[in-house]
């Protein structure tokens, strides 16, 4: 086990791809020599140490540069329960040293025409060029100021290429009237409805088309999930495109884990030639939760954050991440995840506020069935001034059943349900279905008074034909439904 990670090297690392000069291959050895048994570093060719409280982000089993995931808690990784989760180790330490706010950042993703090579070179290259007296007296001085610019002036260049430039600044969207019909009913300040259809697990359309219809009057958009729980199904993009020609506005949802940089780019593009506007960006569940044989375990080219920031310039730019300019770039309205329960709520708020910079406009929820919770993760949002950057959509699920409602709990990742609910599912026997519906209206009734809230984002996971029912009972039926 490294000395300054409570981890252990997840992989071995990184072997260059490409020939290396002598010189350059002796300073990677001995940068290896050094890191490894420190830090468990794996030669990535970016180093983020001092942003990440000098623990190693690539030991993340998902290889998460930006932060957790929402499956995050402080007991251990989902991925790996023998590990524990070093992204909350990170934060848990940065906050210990009183460097939280640098988590801020937006970090790039791997340039791979570097990993495998020494990242001191570039440090020493950069020092000479800023001046090594002026440098060392710096980095020795007592002034915190004039060390952090030092640092900053040293290091930045180095973990910040400039085909990337992550900041922790916000980014306003840079248009003015709304792209797509979501957006324009949440500025005008409509408590909004979402739901999701689940994509179906062949080419046969009808019952997706009949759920879509069936659906459709009382919402202002329907999602349809990436390949939920690793598992394939139909392409959201391909059921968002046959939502979009029955009239029924889609939310398409975008998987980090199954996406490269140029794979994402693409299909953003396409997705906003064929009149996709709603975008949600996601890291996806891990491969360990999907069907044997078990695929690709980690996240290396991109991760969710890095896809906010990536389409967001897309859009407000006009350019590629190489650097070339789109004539008509996509009109995407940019969503993120929101995990209220995945881990201490401070945290958590961290990883939101670091989404909403780089470009999040709406979050859709993690599963929330404890209103009290809930508050507690929405008064740290408060605390850092981004409830008016966001819209806020809480999810919330219908128990169908007490298998279920365990399974939830037990099994998904981000989700918990009080001791009181279950006890109620179970007592309920065989009308547990019925009874889950008035737990979600209960819940509803509870969210709807919350300050910071925008709407609802009702997940039926397969019961879709419990959608209307339920929007129309907790009184958010649109005035033309009867």
């Amino acid at each position: 086990m490294p000395i300054f990670t409570p981890g252990r090297r997840w992989q071995p690392p990184f072997m260059p791809f490409k020939k290396e000069k002598s010189s350059k291959r002796v300073m990677a050895q001995v940068e290896k020599m050094i890191k490894g048994p420190l830090f468990g570093c794996r030669m990535c060719g970016n180093c983020l140490l001092q942003e990440t409280a000098f623990i190693c982000p690539m030991e993340c089993p998902k290889g998460a540069r930006n932060g957790p995931c929402g499956g995050s808690t402080q007991e251990y990784c989902y991925v790996d329960e023998t590990r524990p989760c070093i992204w909350y180790s990170i934060y848990e330490r940065a906050t210990k040293m009183g460097r939280e706010e640098m988590l801020l950042e937006v970090l790039p993703p791997l340039d791979w025409d570097k990993v495998g090579t020494e990242t001191w070179g570039e440090v020493i290259e950069k020092t000479r060029e800023v001046g090594t007296v002026k440098v060392i007296s710096g980095l020795l001085s007592k002034d915190k100021k004039k060390k952090n610019d030092i640092q900053e002036i040293v290091f930045d260049p180095i973990r910040q290429p400039d085909w990337w430039q992550g900041d922790s600044e916000y980014h306003a969207p840079a248009y003015e009237e709304p792209i797509s019909q979501l957006e324009a009913q949440l500025r005008m300040g409509e408590f909004v409805v979402t739901s999701e259809v689940a994509p179906p697990m062949s080419t046969a359309t009808k019952i997706l088309k009949r759920n879509i219809e069936m659906i459709e009057p009382y919402v202002a958009a329907i999602n349809f999930t990436d390949c939920p729980s690793a598992t394939p199904r139909m392409s959201s993009i391909a059921c968002s495109k046959i939502s979009y020609d029955l009239g029924a506005e889609p939310v398409m949802q975008i998987a980090a884990r199954d996406r490269t940089r140029t794979g994402l780019q693409s299909e953003v593009i396409g997705a906003s030639a064929l009149g996709m506007k709603n975008i949600l960006c996601l890291s996806g569940d891990n491969a360990r939760m999907g069907p044997a044989p078990i695929g690709s375990t980690d996240i290396l080219d991109i991760d969710s954050i890095q896809m906010l920031w990536i389409l967001r310039r897309m859009r407000d730019e006009g350019k590629y991440l190489d650097g070339r300019k789109i004539k008509f770039p996509p009109q995407i309205f940019l969503g993120a995840a929101g995990s209220p329960f995945a881990s201490k709520p401070s945290f958590q708020a961290i990883r939101e506020h670091k989404k909403i910079n780089a470009g999040a406009q709406f979050f859709q929820t993690n599963l929330v069935y404890d209103p009290d919770g809930l508050d507690i993760w929405l008064n740290e949002l408060a605390k850092r001034n981004i409830l008016d950057k966001v819209y806020i959509l809480i999810g919330v699920t219908p128990l169908k059943s007490l298998k279920v409602a365990q399974y939830m709990h037990n099994e998904v990742p981000g989700v918990f349900i009080p001791k009181s609910l279950l006890n109620r599912m179970e007592d309920a026997g065989e009308d547990a279905a019925e009874e889950g519906v008035q737990i979600a209206l209960e819940l509803i009734e509870s969210i709807k008074e919350k300050q910071g809230v925008n709407g609802i984002h009702l997940m039926a996971v397969g019961w879709e034909k419990i959608v209307p029912r339920i929007i129309t009972e907790a009184g958010l039926a649109p005035k033309n439904i009867n």
